[in-house]
């Protein structure tokens, strides 16, 4: 309990240093910067293609009519372009996300690593490819296990209980053979996630439930359209902080839980030299 309530203050005093708050604005710069180069080339295709799409469907145009009578202007020249925006964005915070998350939980390990464990060896026991595909195996498996539990939803408790589990499950698995991934040898890294498969769970759970918050925001954009392309950027960046947050418990944890491992095996080797130095018998007077 000690190390789990440890790793969470550090992990929150770290969400305050520089390099994580420039880090989880990354994808807000690269989101603005993918929204600025695609305006660039292809706003004027996609507004005038929207634009005939809306023109094309014959089951609205009586509702065309009946905003045309509404307003002074025609609602499809302002409306398309909208269309437009609300289409491409999710698509643009999904890989912004995805391509920021796949080298922000390496470099908040190294942080972790550089300032408060730089004398841990790196034994480089899994490789970056590994990890990749070991993320893709879990995440399926994970929304296998999502889609066959739905049935059990309509029960009202475990509606609150299945979803953060599997996802926990997940979160667990993932950041926790992350976090190890340059510091522990293999044999190390199984051990650690054997004897601590609990407290990493648990960590994996709350983080699951705290990746919740930015749907709050998400739902607040939805109901109040004036302030969505305020709230959009607002929930990239909470996600991305949580995200970042996520990362540096499991590594805070992980990191430290590997640093007892090896203390502990130095001592018990040490132990055991000692014995066996003292089990030997003395030498012998007169023996060349």
């Amino acid at each position: 309990m000690r190390l789990l309530l440890d790793s969470f203050w550090r992990a929150v005093a770290y969400c305050l240093h520089p390099r994580v708050i420039v880090l989880s604005l990354l994808p807000l710069a690269l989101m603005a910067a993918l929204a600025l180069g695609l305006a660039w080339l292809y706003w004027d295709a996609a507004v005038a293609w929207t634009r005939d799409a809306l023109d094309a469907w014959p089951l609205l145009a009586s509702f065309w009519g009946w905003l045309q009578g509404l307003f002074s202007g025609d609602v499809r020249n302002v409306l398309a372009p909208l269309v437009v925006v609300l289409a491409v964005t999710p698509m643009l915070v999904l890989v912004c996300l995805v391509v920021v998350a796949a080298f922000m939980a390496p470099a908040l390990t190294r942080l972790v690593g550089e300032r408060r464990f730089p004398a841990l060896e790196q034994r480089h026991g899994a490789s970056f490819i590994g990890s990749v595909l070991r993320s893709i195996g879990l995440t399926l498996v994970a929304v296998v296990a999502l889609v066959v539990s739905m049935p059990l939803w309509l029960v009202p408790p475990l509606v609150l209980v299945l979803p953060p589990l599997i996802w926990g499950w997940l979160t667990a698995r993932v950041m926790s053979y992350d976090a190890l991934a340059e510091h522990a040898s293999g044999e190390e890294r199984e051990t650690l996630l054997r004897t601590h498969r609990w407290p990493l769970l648990g960590i994996g759970v709350l983080c699951g439930l705290l990746g919740a918050a930015p749907s709050i925001v998400w739902a607040s954009g939805l109901l109040f359209a004036a302030a969505f392309f305020l709230l959009v950027p607002l929930a990239i960046w909470i996600y991305t902080l949580v995200f970042a947050f996520s990362a540096l418990w499991f590594a805070h944890y992980g990191l430290d839980a590997l640093a007892r491992l090896r203390a502990q095996r130095a001592g018990l080797a040490a132990t055991a030299a000692d014995a066996e130095a003292a089990a030997l018998p003395p030498p012998q007077e007169g023996a060349p």
